[in-house]
């Protein structure tokens, strides 16, 4: 048994340092903590840390159109995409966070970010005139636009659609953390922490209504969510690298959630969408004072996403609640659903502003100075730059062909062919042929995020 313990031991030596080596240019080691990879909370030796984070977040992304039917469209080529609107996001974040310790090198952590404002605009596109904006043509908003923070004057310049000034919570986090490997106590082994991460939706739902716009503010989506991750962290004399994986699933929604409308029939990916990513990067010191613990370092790394298919909080979810809303008296609503495709004539459903957006990537590089002021408290500036491949966001299907009825099977169909039957169980009451029809549907394309941020650290 002794010889089977040391050659396990040495096989993770070494997993480890070459796992680390690949990180980071190496040096001799040493238990110097910089990055927030490498800080493990622990009762006894290190039983807090608290962090408080803001954050300024731009998003722009260009609104383009599938078109079909124009005179100068090549038969034998893809299906051609109009340009039509721009989209601007504006947020301002603060996000409290702290981590007790409650045995060695394990911890509860609870984070609440705070979405102090969110301002949410589209303007025409450059070279687009009003009359040849496909969203204004087909009357999904009034042709000199809305204007939903003051109904009665329409946006100014080119802008077509102005949301209301949102702030409040969407969830707060709580987590349960460990760490298998620490570098503080071991110096021949990386810091290597994972834990899963609840994340509670608390805040109000974010909907939207035509006729009062202002009524709600709110920012939440209403979606419990899980969130697992693990990172790796080995640092160096003069550098440090680290490694990161994560993976959430939302789990289920609260009532008032406009998730909920899962109608049933022929719905399909009505559930909001899994994401999964890896992050990775390297931080290099500059100053480093082992006497007095002060430290400048800086850090540069990198991050890929995937976001699967699913129904989102899109760039134009507000302007469809607004054409969707059967109550709607500043224009007639072109987007309002069929509740019961199964009943004569139209049981009306207003559409909730979601919709489905297929796979996309996202892809960012992360640049931060870090400062360490002694042992306990450490500070950092960001910026994030970050960018998504382009993708459709009225992606839903026109519902689901059932097999045909054999006389052993259910949840059949009694003719025998490929396609969705009209008027019947098969039809996805979420699908509107005005957006979601090939040809019709909306995508999202040259995206860009911008985060500029602050970070503060203090370690108990």
């Amino acid at each position: 048994m002794a010889e089977l313990r040391d050659n396990v031991r040495s096989v993770l030596r070494r997993t480890s340092f070459v796992f680390c080596t690949v990180l980071c240019v190496g040096g001799a080691t040493t238990i110097a903590h910089a990055n927030p990879a490498s800080a493990v909370t622990s009762a006894g030796d290190q039983p807090a840390q608290a962090y408080l984070d803001y954050e300024y977040q731009l998003d722009s992304s260009a609104v383009t159109r599938e078109q079909i039917g124009g005179t100068d469209v090549d038969p034998d080529g893809g299906i051609p995409r109009k340009q039509d609107l721009k989209f601007h996001q504006f947020r301002h974040v603060l996000t409290p966070r702290v981590e007790l310790g409650v045995v060695r090198d394990t911890w509860l952590s609870a984070s609440l970010p705070i979405i102090i404002t969110q301002s949410r605009e589209l303007e025409l596109a450059g070279g687009v005139g009003r009359d040849r904006s496909s969203t204004l043509r087909d009357g999904f908003l009034p042709m000199a636009g809305f204007d939903a923070r003051d109904p009665t004057a329409a946006p100014p310049g080119s802008m077509v659609f102005r949301g209301v000034a949102r702030s409040g919570l969407d969830q707060v986090n709580l987590g349960l953390n460990v760490a298998p490997m620490n570098q503080r106590r071991d110096d021949t082994k990386p810091t290597w922490k994972m834990g899963a991460e609840l994340r509670l939706a608390i805040g109000g739902i974010m909907s939207f209504s035509a006729n009062n716009p202002t009524r709600n503010t709110a920012v939440g989506r209403g979606v419990h969510e899980l969130r697992l991750w693990t990172t790796v962290d080995r640092q160096f004399e003069h550098t440090e690298g680290w490694f990161g994986l994560y993976y959430q699933v939302p789990l289920t929604a609260k009532t008032a959630s406009l998730y909920n409308e899962d109608l049933g029939f022929g719905v399909t990916n009505a559930r909001p969408p899994q994401e999964g990513g890896v992050a990775f990067g390297l931080e290099v010191f500059a100053v480093d004072d082992k006497l007095t613990g002060n430290r400048i370092s800086l850090d540069a790394g990198a991050r890929i996403a995937a976001h699967f298919e699913g129904r989102q909080y899109t760039e134009m979810w507000e302007v469809f609640a607004f054409a969707g809303d059967s109550g709607n008296t500043a224009i007639a609503p072109q987007l309002v659903l069929d509740e019961d495709p199964t009943d004569p004539g139209v049981q009306q459903l207003n559409h909730p502003g979601i919709s489905n957006v297929e796979n996309y990537l996202e892809t960012a590089g992360r640049f931060a100075i870090r400062a360490a002021l002694g042992k306990h408290v450490r500070f950092a500036a960001t910026v994030d730059v970050s960018w998504k491949t382009d993708h459709v966001i009225t992606f839903a299907d026109a519902g689901i062909d059932r097999p045909t009825c054999d006389g052993s099977n259910s949840g059949c169909e009694d003719s025998d062919n490929d396609v969705v039957n009209p008027g019947t169980d098969e039809v996805n009451p979420l699908h509107s042929q005005r957006i979601d029809l090939v040809g019709h549907r909306y995508l999202s394309q040259d995206n860009f995020g911008l985060v500029v941020g602050v970070e503060g650290q203090f370690l108990f």
